[in-house]
């Protein structure tokens, strides 16, 4: 109102009226496409493109033949497995091993063959990278009923080892999986390391390669 006055109930209700005549009722509209969805609700995560991926039948390139699918040095299925990257402080690796980072998405290779898990781990690594995260999960089992026990595991810890994108792993903590998982440090992007730089005033432990 004009004159600063608090307008009525009635003048409320007649005001509402008025703005609302042109308005027509919203007719029911079909599901947003994907690029929508993501501007609304935020960016899905990487177990969420997987399951989109599937459901629409999409193809991603196959994993690179660095990854192989030949013989791999034995593992025991209650083996407990650690590597890390040259370069990279043994420090972070204990902090890896306690739980100090926790895993911002997993994957689970279950009943998976060794080509499609191999598949599975590049894909899901370079995901992850991309989604900013630092460490995640994957849970290969332990085989111990299989033919071939452990089968899967020897074949993740080896790939693990000469992806380019990982710094280190070590098995999970006993209520994450324990020997049956294990927890992957991924490489920092540039903008990360430079940003962790600033907080920490030139560098730390955790700056690795």
């Amino acid at each position: 109102m004009k004159d600063g006055r608090e307008p009525s109930t009635s003048d409320a209700a007649a005001l509402f009226r008025e703005a609302m005549q042109d308005v027509k009722p919203l007719q029911k509209s079909a599901p947003l496409n994907p690029a929508v969805q993501d501007r609304v609700h935020g960016p899905p995560s990487e177990a969420q493109l997987r399951a989109r991926s599937a459901a629409l039948g999409e193809k991603k390139p196959e994993a690179p033949d660095y990854l192989t699918l030949g013989e791999v040095p034995i593992v025991a299925p209650r083996d407990f497995v650690a590597w890390r990257r040259e370069g990279v402080q043994e420090l972070v690796t204990d902090r890896l091993r306690k739980g100090h980072y926790v895993p911002a998405d997993s994957l689970d290779l279950h009943g998976e063959k060794v080509r499609r898990a191999r598949d599975m781990v590049h894909d899901f690594l370079v995901g992850s990278l991309s989604h900013g995260h630092r460490c995640v999960r994957i849970v290969h089992g332990r085989g111990e009923q299989s033919p071939d026990p452990a089968r899967l595991k020897r074949y993740v810890t080896a790939w693990l080892q000469v992806h380019p994108l990982v710094n280190a792993f070590v098995s999970a903590t006993p209520l994450m999986g324990y020997t049956g998982a294990v927890f992957v440090l991924l490489r920092k992007s540039k903008e990360a390391k430079a940003h962790n730089r600033e907080l920490h005033g030139g560098g730390s432990p955790d700056d690795e390669t």
